[in-house]
């Protein structure tokens, strides 16, 4: 199952930079953006100013604003919109998918209402069966790979052979795709890890040190692995790169949309004034933290980070009070 050309709908940082890792890969790779301004500048310029400015793209790599254009004769369709708007933008390009290709979602969530992970919501929406999406996850912080430093990450699909398929077509000299059929560990690992950099990125603002960090990461990765045990996940999927390896990186790093965001409201700010700060730049976890507590809530999982961040973020729960409620939990062994 060979992919020579692949459309991406989604021209943001993480859509562009996959875009350019697959181009660099060999294949031929349409982007769909929204904008007709980002779409040209990425045909005529090969630079994406808004997302990735300074980063030149390949020149098999072309863009355009006509979804219909992206998706003709492509091989492969990836997703990259963010997943609380990934219903509604799949739903208008249904009719425009080619048959029987692979979809792949790049975001990390889990969706309001419904609680459906994203590739529930590919397989609902564009009609398919579950193995024929797959999604990809794991320590990719955009402009990092955008600069064509050294990651790995994981690409799982029910599909073992689609997964691989997209392996070959993602591997370049400095981004390596590991394959997984455990999509449950995988998705559940990139949506809870934007949670818990929140927490962390509030730690930080309120001044705490690696310590305090490092508690936050492990004690999340602790409540995501209860969570993906309770909903049939492979344990191990969450020690590999779509669970500890994805969540270090967001929880560590500045570049971390979440994590910046979770510092701006330990350092006081307000949701609507990190908001504005974020400039457009979208937070995951501000919203999944509410879906995924939820999840939690309706499998009788115990989720305290999960659940004081969602708190932080839509009841006006005070970070500072936030920490003191979870340092203060009864003390009990090691889980």
């Amino acid at each position: 199952m060979e992919l020579s050309r692949i459309a991406v709908l989604g021209a943001g940082s993480w859509g562009t930079t996959y875009a350019k890792v697959m181009a660099d890969a060999g294949v031929e790779v349409v982007l769909w953006a929204r904008r007709p301004e980002v779409s040209a500048a990425v045909r005529q310029r090969h630079e994406n100013p808004d997302y990735l400015p300074g980063v030149r793209l390949p020149g098999n790599l072309t863009s355009t604003s006509d979804p219909a254009e992206a998706l003709a004769d492509a091989d492969a369709v990836v997703l990259a919109v963010p997943s609380q708007s990934l219903r509604a933008n799949l739903t208008g390009w249904r009719p425009l998918l080619p048959a029987g290709r692979t979809l792949v979602s790049l975001a990390k969530g889990v969706e309001l209402g419904t609680l459906k992970r994203m590739s529930e919501v590919v397989a609902e929406v564009a009609r398919v069966p579950a193995d024929q999406v797959a999604v990809v996850s794991g320590p990719n912080l955009a402009m990092e790979i955008a600069c064509e430093q050294p990651t790995a990450t994981v690409i799982a699909c029910a599909d073992h052979d689609r997964a691989v398929a997209l392996q070959h077509a993602s591997t370049t000299g400095y981004f390596r795709p590991y394959t997984n059929t455990d999509m449950v560990g995988c998705e559940l690992g990139g949506a809870c890890k934007n949670v818990i950099a929140l927490s962390c990125g509030m730690a930080s603002g309120l001044g705490f040190g690696t310590n305090t960090l490092a508690t936050l990461i492990t004690r999340g990765l602790a409540e995501t692995s209860r969570l993906g045990k309770k909903l049939g996940a492979n344990p191990l999927t969450f020690s590999g790169l779509a669970g500890l390896g994805d969540l270090v990186a967001t929880c560590s790093s500045p570049l971390s949309r979440n994590r910046t965001f979770g510092e701006r409201l330990g350092r006081g700010q307000t949701l609507d004034e990190a908001l504005a700060a974020a400039a457009g730049q979208v937070a995951e976890g501000v919203k999944s933290c509410s879906s995924i507590r939820e999840l939690a809530i309706r499998h009788g999982v115990d989720m305290p980070i999960t659940d004081v961040v969602h708190r932080v973020c839509h009841d006006g729960l005070d970070p500072q009070k936030a920490g003191a409620e979870l340092i203060g939990r009864k003390v009990r062994p090691e889980r």
